[in-house]
């Protein structure tokens, strides 16, 4: 998989560039952290919740670039966005005041000025186990690693080695993964279900997301956000396949999905012990979504056990289309677009609560401050 070739600066230009996008990011685009920290730039890995099309070209099932994907976006356009509208990476940067879009890697018109500020590499139906992205042909994240290298060294040809080591380390690098080996790949197709019980399969994913952070920290991150695994059980497709015949949350989903978060938050302790010149920070979404789905009139919406597209109970990806009957009106009101993502309203409720927390997690990480 190769990055297109774009046009880059001569070397005798990439200081003086540098210097143009530090003045540029210190003064207007970037938020202010305590101490005068700044984050210039958002990296993503992992799965659907932040694909912003690098699935588009893929021939996958996981992918979205068709209506009523999109039908909120800006232009109606459909790019790839597991959503109605924005993911949750575009309302973060966005958030932090670093620019409007998070672009997928992969988008065929990318410029060099977009990946000064971040991309995202992740790829819908991804996992930390490398047989959940098989399962779904997705971009794995040693795949999605190797395009990181890729494009430090197309930073590196726009700004010089010290610009692109300066961005890597004050990048805010956020890591979203382990939905999928949870739903898909242990519930739903059973495939890890005959081979490990639950809380031998959830310590096998924190390990290898382990291994995943241990290998950032090596290309030069040091400001990393991870995301927790959400309250699965209550995913609308969760509650279809698990959750019996009155489509509650499904308990098992929810234990598991609490069980990977509680090794997880260990994990990224016992990481930041040993590396203490980065910050690793676990993101709770499991709780605030929870919370949105429990008491849902107080955010304004009206349904919370099915998504807008279809009948709303499992249809996500190439089965949420133009040609899904019955999609809803009035998406203000579904907490769910699909089977299994969210609205946009839902992230920007979601993100808006968190992002304080994620910005002042980041004060004196090490070197990176």
């Amino acid at each position: 998989m190769q990055f297109l070739p774009m046009k880059l600066p001569s070397s005798s230009a990439s200081k003086f560039l540098f210097s143009v996008f530090v003045l540029v990011v210190s003064t207007e685009a970037v938020i202010k952290l305590p101490g005068n920290v700044t984050i210039p730039a958002v990296i993503v890995f992992g799965d659907s919740i932040v694909d912003a099309g690098n699935n588009n070209n893929l021939k996958t099932p996981a992918k979205c670039n068709f209506p009523p994907y999109g039908r909120d976006f800006m232009g109606g356009v459909s790019t790839g966005r597991f959503s109605n509208g924005k993911v949750p990476s575009d309302l973060i940067v966005e958030e932090l005041g670093i620019k409007e879009l998070l672009p997928a890697y992969l988008q065929p018109n990318l410029q060099p000025e977009d990946l000064l500020t971040g991309v995202t590499f992740a790829s819908g139906g991804c996992g930390y186990d490398p047989l959940t992205t098989e399962l779904a042909s997705a971009i794995p994240l040693s795949d999605q690693l190797q395009l990181f290298k890729e494009y430090t060294e197309k930073v590196k040809q726009i700004v010089g080695e010290e610009g692109q080591n300066r961005i890597v380390k004050t990048a805010f690098v956020l890591v979203v993964a382990g939905s999928n080996d949870i739903d898909n790949t242990y519930f739903a197709s059973r495939v890890r279900k005959l081979q490990y019980d639950i809380s031998a399969y959830t310590d096998l994913i924190v390990g290898l997301a382990s291994t995943f952070f241990k290998e950032l920290y090596g290309l030069g991150v040091r400001r990393m956000g991870v995301f927790s695994a959400p309250p699965l059980g209550c995913l609308p497709s969760s509650r279809t396949l698990g959750g019996g015949k009155t489509r509650d949350c499904a308990n098992d989903y929810n234990e598991a999905a609490q069980m990977f978060n509680t090794k997880l938050s260990a994990e990224l302790e016992s990481l930041n012990i040993q590396f203490p010149d980065a910050r690793l920070l676990l993101i709770d979404i499991y709780n605030p979504l929870l919370y949105l789905i429990q008491n849902p009139i107080k955010y304004g919406f009206e349904v919370v056990n099915k998504g807008c597209c279809g009948t709303g109970y499992l249809e996500a990806s190439i089965f949420c289309n133009q040609f899904s009957p019955n999609t809803c009106t009035n998406v203000s009101g579904y907490i769910f677009w699909d089977g299994y993502h969210p609205t946009e309203r839902t992230y920007k409720i979601l993100v808006s609560s968190l992002i304080n927390k994620i910005a002042n997690g980041f004060v004196c990480a090490g070197s990176a401050c």
